[in-house]
Order: C-alpha cells, then sequence, then structure tokens
C-alpha cells in the first residue's frame, strides 16, 4: 500500500464537490497532519466538510509531526502546508496531495512527488468512468482558483489518453 500525505485543499474541494468516496477508492488512506485537520474543521470551510471530518472518516489517518522546528525553507508557507511536507517527509510518502503553488514548489525542492486537485480527479477519471470535465466544471462553482490554461491543459491530456 503506498503511503499518501494530503494537505487541506485537495480534501476540502474533492469532499465540496460531492465526490469524497473518491478519495479512499483511490488511496485507501489518506494521512494528514494535525494542522490539516485543524483547518478542514475550520468555521469557514465548507459545511460538507466539516460533516465528514466530524464523522471521522475510516480512510482519515490524523498524525502528528514528530517535534521538530519548522525549517526554515518552510516559513513562507501556512501551517498546514508546512506539516503536510514535513510528515511526508517523516513518512517517506510515496505522495504529497497539495495545491498551492509555493507549498508545492517548496515540496519538489524537497524531492516530494506532488499531486493537486485537478491530478487526483484526472487519475480518478483514468481510473473510474468519470466525466472530468463536468468535475471541473463542478469545482469551478466553488471557490477554487486554477488557471484556464492549465484546466484547458489537463482536459487536453485525459482526453488524448482516452483515444
Amino acid at each position: 500500500m503506498k503511503t499518501v500525505v494530503s494537505d487541506t485543499s485537495p480534501i476540502r474541494y474533492i469532499v465540496a464537490i460531492g465526490e469524497a468516496e473518491l478519495l479512499p477508492r483511490l488511496f485507501s488512506t489518506l494521512i494528514i497532519p494535525y494542522a490539516v485537520f485543524q483547518e478542514l474543521n475550520h468555521p469557514h470551510t465548507p459545511g460538507i466538510v466539516r460533516r465528514l471530518m466530524a464523522s471521522a472518516p475510516s480512510w482519515l489517518d490524523v498524525r502528528q509531526i514528530k517535534g521538530i522546528p519548522i525549517p526554515a525553507a518552510l516559513a513562507h508557507l501556512d501551517a498546514g502546508e508546512q506539516e503536510a511536507i514535513i510528515l511526508a517527509e517523516q513518512m517517506q510518502a510515496d505522495l504529497l496531495l497539495i495545491d498551492e503553488k509555493k507549498g508545492r514548489y517548496s515540496a519538489i525542492e524537497r524531492g516530494l512527488p506532488v499531486i493537486g486537485t485537478l491530478g487526483v480527479l484526472e487519475l480518478a477519471a483514468r481510473r473510474y468512468p468519470l466525466d472530468l470535465a463536468g468535475l471541473f466544471d463542478t469545482l469551478l462553482r466553488t471557490n477554487f482558483k486554477v488557471s484556464p490554461s492549465l484546466l484547458a491543459a489537463v482536459l487536453k491530456r485525459h482526453e488524448n489518453r482516452e483515444h
């Protein structure tokens, strides 16, 4: 089984668009640091996400990072991103789910393999009969931010893979 650590936004947005079941189908277990758990329970987080966190899904494993100071190279990131990167390093994760550009760059610089919300949805659409364009349309009705060119590139890559 692969070790997959997640930051807040991939879980938040996939749950918000009503596709929470994709996460355990794709990854069996998602490991999150406590700071991400707190962010997923924040009052400004959509109610659907907070309700899922309150039910403590069996596929979600909340961990404390082992007591090390936050490296200066990660100081520009929020707590969830910092802890997700550190936890992924500590666990030698096979994959880190993270969206925010600065966090992704920091994780990649540290040698971590990363994928974001769009990549998770693309992976799901490769494995299961899903309408990726429809999922992206639903995602864009949230406050998810993505460049139109990136969205188009992912859809084109997916369409080319299908043919």
